[in-house]
């Protein structure tokens, strides 16, 4: 749905250029969430606009469902970005009007009929749960109340895309919570392909499928999360599950195992081979709706005797490292 091949920005700055984005390649697949993970600073938000074009890319191509965006003309461009809608992380409501005016106000800019606008407005609201909110101004509204007309507004031309800029990042943790379960239900229900940035793990953990990880303008590693999670090295697997250095333990096989589901493999591993395993440090999260988790094991003996409860461990976890 998204493919962006060498994409390039640099910013003139007082100090000489500064490249935001320095030969991006990344590859969004139609019907997923996908984030982009990173500090203040990575190249985050130049990217995403560049997906849109708000910010033309020096260099590379962008291909939002199989058009090149690049090579638009400017009335092309426009008719290109009515199928990409935008959320932004301050809302950008018109303060001016009600909510149910922020949300007709791309309806009226593409022409669409009086009668026609507002049935599509009052579904739209009723989408986001706001229905009873459509005469509402801005400043009567919470933050999350303010998002979901954002959200609201940004469906209103029936996008196939959904950018999101740091949407959640001005709320609270609660209503951070009801605005990323809004998107994933948006993502099942219309089919929308989302592309999301963000700072924060919880983010990641709570709705996306695939994720990139960007630092200084470069992207370090992008997957699959459930791939990356297998990955011993994998920096998201890092900073999702938490362990520190491996103890050393005499007469003992040491070894850290990635499962999904409820965990149950590791009791069955036990009983399958009379062997008592003992939990010395782990994590357990909710991705995307599932559970996945890291263990760290201790079995009593050598790797070399414990060979059949390892292979039993490698035939059925997502990753499995042992420690010399």
């Amino acid at each position: 749905m998204i493919r962006i091949n060498g994409l390039r920005k640099t910013y003139r700055g007082r100090g000489g250029d500064v490249a935001a984005v320095a030969g991006v390649d990344l590859t969004v697949r139609a019907g997923e969430v996908f984030g982009v993970l990173g500090r203040s600073g990575a190249g985050k938000s130049t990217l995403l606009r560049c997906v849109n074009m708000l910010e033309r890319p020096d260099a590379g191509t962008i291909t939002v469902d199989g058009v090149d965006l690049a090579g638009l003309s400017e009335t092309g461009l426009r008719t290109a970005r009515q199928r990409i809608g935008m959320i932004h992380q301050h809302f950008a409501l018109l303060s001016s009007r009600t909510a149910a005016g922020n949300v007709s106000f791309p309806l009226e800019v593409m022409g669409m009929p009086r009668r026609q606008r507002a049935d599509r407005v009052a579904e739209l609201l009723d989408l986001v749960g706001l229905r009873d909110r459509a005469g509402a101004y801005p400043a009567q509204l919470s933050g999350g109340q303010k998002q979901r007309v954002g959200i609201a507004r940004a469906l209103a031309g029936e996008p196939k895309v959904l950018l999101s800029d740091e949407a959640t990042s001005a709320l609270d943790p609660d209503t951070t919570g009801s605005i990323l379960a809004l998107l994933r239900d948006l993502n099942q229900r219309l089919g929308l392909t989302i592309l999301l940035i963000t700072h924060e793990m919880e983010v990641v953990k709570r709705i996306c499928d695939s994720v990139a990880i960007m630092s200084d303008g470069v992207i370090t590693e992008a997957g699959p999360v459930h791939e990356l999670l297998a990955k011993p090295d994998s920096a998201l697997a890092r900073g999702i599950f938490r362990l520190g250095p491996p103890p050393v333990l005499d007469d003992a096989t040491i070894v850290d195992v990635t499962v999904v589901g409820d965990g149950s493999l590791i009791s069955a591993v036990a009983r399958a081979h009379d062997v008592d395993v003992r939990i010395l440090d782990g994590s357990v999260e909710t991705l995307a709706g599932g559970r996945a988790g890291r263990l760290r094991l201790a079995l009593p003996g050598s790797p070399a005797s414990n060979a059949a409860a390892l292979d039993q461990l490698r035939a059925s976890a997502v990753a499995v490292e042992v420690h010399p």
